[in-house]
């Protein structure tokens, strides 16, 4: 079932019973669960379209197909198509011209086999953790939470969403953040949310039309605590009701890490595989404490394939394709504490695979955080543009991702990049260079700044005509160009101070 053609699956209501299957076991190799987990996602989707009591409409298989490359997922589907149509739960019929197609006649009995399989693929026999069923259905809320916001928005708020959308850029979220927290602290909060766009991972298309990436990244705020590390990653983004913050990020998308090890992580990840999730974890620092888990991790944050080996079992192997929000807290105060940090091989580790924020602590950014948290606890702040916010990045999530219930009326479009962007980033660096002394950060940051200018060009896209590549203005440019500046001069060990005057041995004593 891979050649091209106008081939479908239909979905079709049953009122027979479905047939004997016996109590034999339906496994699923690693590799099957991205396809079982489409076939499942575009029934459901074609269900819910037709509404109660309706025959679903047919789902095209180069639909299923487009799905699963969305996801980077490469596994051919006519594997399980053929068991499935075996088992009796899809059926062959003559296609047109010669194409084949495939009625559903039994919907339930095929949900019901692929989620038993797909949790029994998921199962393991490593140490006790967070179970896989218990993690599908934290999915299957995720993705309740955000098709309900979804179709609400379409529903209700579509017109004021484009309206909104049509003069919305990243200098006017800029600008919303400097207004609620000043521009000491604002940066943070941007690319937090900046990274909520990117989570789309949306292609990157190079001058000569090639895919080269996508817009996605990891996200890591390294610096002592109390810096608003927290605040930025999770308060503002899935909202704190205690402390009147709404939400601004994307509905059920978010998962909350707050108290699971890295070892129940590396578990439920395998529920994850084909799919894409944001894991905000406040206390990453604690998951490198454990041991043996530094290695899995940095797999992981690579988005490479995983396998978990313990004398208690193996998880995996699986592909990580979701990404990370996380806090990492550190000291950094003084020229040791800065020089420590950078020197910290956990640092390197994350730098290498994330867009890593450096804050060290000063007394400028200090009484910043008194002032932002003293007007939050005295309700001063007011976040006006919280729902405006939220609606035009689940908006842009959705057609980025070709989500089927926008996918007619809005087609997704790749982010073009441009070589001036990487001219006026290679100035930045060549500045820092000149300064003398080997450079204190990771060639790789440049390109987390890239990803930056990215996401930040989707905060601009339904501003744009939607018959073309999404362009880089300089607005995105400037974003990148100051995170890039930014993070050469965090990473700078200050001078000795000249007014320091070198210990003295104290005299000898005489007899």
């Amino acid at each position: 079932m891979t050649g091209g053609g106008s081939e479908a699956v239909a979905v079709t209501s049953a009122v027979v019973a479905p047939p004997r299957l016996g109590r034999e076991e339906f496994g699923l190799a690693p590799s099957q669960l991205p396809v079982a987990r489409a076939i499942l996602d575009l029934a459901s989707e074609a269900r819910v379209r037709a509404g109660a009591g309706r025959p679903a409409a047919p789902l095209r298989y180069a639909e299923l197909r487009a799905r699963l490359l969305r996801r980077r997922v490469f596994e051919d589907p006519g594997l399980l198509v053929g068991r499935l149509k075996r088992r009796g739960l899809l059926v062959e019929r003559a296609g047109v011209l010669g194409s084949r197609s495939f009625e559903l006649p039994y919907p339930d009995e095929l949900d019901r086999l692929l989620r038993e399989a797909e949790v029994r693929a998921q199962a393991t026999t490593g140490p006790p953790g967070a179970a896989p069923m218990e993690e599908s259905r934290e999915i299957g809320a995720m993705d309740g939470e955000f098709r309900r916001y979804l179709r609400e928005l379409l529903r209700d708020r579509l017109e004021s969403v484009l309206e909104f959308g049509r003069r919305f850029d990243v200098d006017q979220l800029t600008a919303y953040l400097r207004g609620l927290f000043g521009d000491p602290l604002a940066f943070e909060p941007l690319v937090a949310l900046l990274q909520q766009y990117g989570l789309a991972d949306a292609p990157l298309l190079a001058p000569n039309g090639r895919t080269t990436g996508g817009t996605g990244f990891h996200l890591a705020l390294f610096g002592p605590p109390g810096t608003g590390k927290t605040f930025a990653i999770d308060d503002l983004v899935r909202g704190n009701p205690r402390t009147g913050v709404p939400p601004h990020g994307l509905p059920g998308r978010n998962r909350f890490c707050g108290g699971i090890t890295p070892a129940q992580f590396l578990r439920l990840g395998a529920a994850y595989v084909g799919r894409t999730f944001n894991f905000i974890v406040p206390e990453f620092n604690d998951w490198f404490r454990y041991r043996g888990m530094v290695e899995p991790l940095k797999l992981v944050m690579e988005q490479r394939e995983v396998k978990w080996e313990t004398t208690f079992g193996t998880v995996g192997p699986y592909t990580f394709r979701s990404f990370f929000s996380v806090n990492y807290n550190v000291r950094t105060g003084g020229e040791d504490g800065v020089r420590t940090t950078i020197a910290d091989p956990n640092f390197a580790a994350l730098e290498d695979r994330m867009l890593l924020r450096f804050q060290p602590m000063s007394a400028a950014y200090f009484r910043a955080i008194e002032a932002s948290s003293e007007r939050l606890e005295l309700g001063e702040l007011d976040f006006e543009r919280a729902d405006a916010i939220r609606d035009h990045l689940t908006l842009v999530h959705a057609i980025a991702t070709g989500d089927p219930l926008v996918a007619e009326r809005f087609p997704a479009r790749p982010v073009a990049l441009e070589r001036r962007l990487y001219e006026r980033l290679h100035a930045v660096s060549e500045r820092a260079l000149r300064d003398g002394g080997p450079p204190l950060f990771s060639p790789r940051l440049r390109g987390r700044a890239v990803r930056l200018a990215a996401a930040s060009a989707l905060v601009s896209s339904l501003a744009e005509p939607d018959d073309g590549p999404i362009r880089l203005g300089s607005r995105e440019i400037g974003v990148a160009e100051r995170f890039y500046a930014g993070e050469i001069a965090a990473r700078r060990v200050p001078e000795p101070s000249a007014s320091r005057s070198p210990p003295t041995r104290p005299a000898p004593r005489t007899v």
